[in-house]
């Protein structure tokens, strides 16, 4: 009776096996033969009650169906990997000849790419690059400057002050300040970074804007020294027919000072609205270092001299790329970036 039972279960066994298309189907016909409660298991606990002849050649049968058995499963569960393995690569094949989707290159900010060639031409002159806070102390910005506490450029409504003597700087001289008082001369750097000032938001307004200052001290330092250093500096930029003019102006830290106009590009001087007619657009000022300014950084003026300029990042770059409202460069409205 038992040696029946025994060969039954084989049949259903390896036709289970056979039938399981699956990992988890070939785990359910594992347990469902060799598990605690299963079936061949349950068989063999029947042995205790064969007389002594009959239980070694049941043993030995239940043996072989087992091995015969395990011998299925192990190589169902082989065929059941490599399908499921062939039917994933299907599911998950890629065709590596289409083509692939085009990511947008990124681009320099206009103001970056000006900014960028400017620092070139200021280092193939010999010029370093100094950075320094924005937030800065009223010495700084002010006084270090010649700028006396009942100028009107100290006025709150002109500036953005945290305290009394705490700023957002207004300009980028403040670094140059800085660098004076570190070291010694000769000095020749350039200051860019962020500045601000309680402008109105217009077309050629901000209250958040940047510039870049430049300072060279040395023995012999001339007005002439500043006028071939910006016309270097505006050639880089526009080309080699660019042409400027240097009014005569005032600075309380520049002595004597000059405004810098550039040849309008449209009209060539002659005149037309980019340059309100009058033939020039206003770039920068700058100017001669005043002696003052150099001895409260103790710097002896008797021995050495220098000149310093500063320009707006933003209207550098309004001039060469023809741009007629400086809002355009804060929108980061991508229309307009992508061409640059």
């Amino acid at each position: 009776m038992i040696r029946q039972e025994i060969e039954e279960l084989r049949g259903r066994a390896l036709a289970a096996v056979a039938q399981a298309g699956s990992a988890a189907e070939l785990e359910s016909v594992r347990v469902q033969y060799f598990g605690k409660k299963g079936e061949l298991t349950a068989v063999l606990k029947q042995m205790g009650g064969l007389s002594a002849e009959e239980r070694p050649v049941i043993g030995a049968l239940a043996n072989e169906v087992r091995g015969e058995i395990e011998a299925a499963l192990e190589s169902a569960s082989a065929r059941v990997a490599d399908a499921e393995m062939t039917a994933r690569l299907e599911a998950e094949r890629i065709d590596v000849t289409l083509p692939g989707t085009a990511l947008q290159t990124g681009r320099r900010h206009p103001m970056q790419i000006v900014l960028d060639d400017v620092i070139k031409i200021f280092l193939g002159m010999g010029f370093s690059v100094a950075e320094g806070p924005e937030v800065e102390t009223t010495y700084y910005v002010f006084d270090a400057l010649n700028t006396g506490p009942d100028h009107p450029a100290r006025d709150p409504q002109d500036t953005f002050y945290f305290d009394d003597e705490t700023i957002l700087r207004t300009q980028t001289s403040s670094v140059q300040i800085r660098v004076m008082e570190k070291q010694k001369p000769p000095i020749r750097v350039i200051s860019p970074g962020r500045t601000y000032r309680k402008d109105e938001i217009d077309a050629t307004h901000s209250a958040h804007f940047h510039q870049i200052e430049g300072l060279a001290v040395d023995r012999g330092i001339t007005m002439g020294d500043l006028k071939g250093t910006l016309n270097t500096m505006m050639q880089g930029l526009y080309g080699s027919d660019v042409k400027l003019r240097f009014r005569p102006h005032h600075f309380p830290y520049t002595e004597p000072s000059a405004e810098v106009d550039l040849q309008c590009f449209a009209c060539h001087g002659k005149g037309c609205p980019m340059c309100k007619y009058e033939g020039w657009i206003e770039m920068l000022g700058s100017g001669m270092v005043h002696p003052a300014v150099l001895e409260r950084c103790g710097i002896d003026s008797s021995i050495y001299s220098g000149f310093a300029f500063g320009v707006g990042i933003e209207r550098l770059t309004l001039m060469r790329y023809k741009i007629n409202d400086m809002r355009l460069l804060y929108e980061n409205d991508v229309r307009f970036l992508r061409q640059f």
